[in-house]
């Protein structure tokens, strides 16, 4: 972890400023700019912090994201590995909502292979086979990402503590086995008020989704943490994300997993 902050900002600090501007529909710049200390192992270590502080409000954990899994979202972002972050019921968007623009600052939506977990997943070493295994169902979605930093401007360790970008998730009306489904070549189309914008197979996550989730297995065994049976699993964006403004329509429409519609709701 790094050594003593700039100035105010420190593990909780950072923590508490993240969800102030978070319920307050604020953004700001990114801590590294005064806090060139706030590392990976230190934004992971806020991302922790948060969780505990949003189970304490009564939160439910229900399962992890992976974010920037996807060589079109990294090089976007200018970040060149994945993330892996925390997913509570608070972030559970009912299918037919639109998108929550009275809680979110600058949301953009992108199309994930979602899997529910049958098994407990545990690492380190855990391969791809390993957690494709532990797959109960897979199925097709939607995060609506979203952002404390102004312009989605950040570090490594800046977007680790601000929960890999979450913001809401929405899964499809169709779920598989994974034995019915090659995922590496699940295909999705994203079309955005009614034109087709994006497209991409699920090779676009690390090669294959269960790549991804082999990686957050492990990753999270680092910080001492496994993936609990039951749990959902968003493995990251297919595409580069679009923007979800008031009034806009996005449609995700995947091969054998449905489509995922979302309505950009009122501003």
């Amino acid at each position: 972890m790094a050594g003593a902050p700039a100035g105010r900002w420190d593990v909780e600090s950072v923590a508490a400023e993240l969800l102030a501007c978070e319920d307050e529909r604020r953004e700001r710049e990114p801590f590294t700019d005064e806090w060139p200390g706030l590392d990976l192992d230190t934004g992971y270590a806020v991302q922790d912090l948060n969780l505990a502080k949003r189970l304490e409000r009564g939160e439910k954990l229900v399962g992890v994201k992976l974010g920037l899994t996807s060589r079109a979202k990294q090089q976007r972002m200018g970040v060149h590995f994945p993330f892996v972050a925390w997913l509570t019921d608070a972030m559970v968007l009912p299918v037919g909502d639109p998108v929550p623009q009275d809680r979110l600052i600058h949301p953009r939506v992108e199309p994930e292979i979602v899997f529910v977990m049958g098994e407990r997943l545990e690492g380190p070493g855990i391969t791809c086979a390993q957690a494709m295994a532990a797959v109960e169902s897979v199925w097709g979605g939607a995060e609506v990402i979203d952002s404390r930093y102004k312009d989605f401007r950040f570090t490594a360790g800046d977007v680790a503590a601000d929960n890999a970008s979450s913001g809401a998730f929405v899964t499809g009306p169709v779920g598989l086995p994974p034995s019915e489904l090659d995922l590496a070549l699940e295909a999705v189309l994203v079309e955005v008020d009614g034109v087709v914008t994006d497209s991409a197979t699920g090779a676009a996550v690390q090669g294959h989704p269960g790549e991804a989730l082999a990686l957050a297995a492990n990753d999270l065994a680092r910080r001492g943490h496994a993936i609990e049976a039951g749990w959902v699993v968003l493995t990251g964006g297919m595409t580069d994300a679009v923007f979800a403004p008031p009034g806009s329509s996005t449609a995700l429409h995947f091969t054998n997993l449905g489509s995922v519609f979302l309505a950009g709701g009122e501003g």
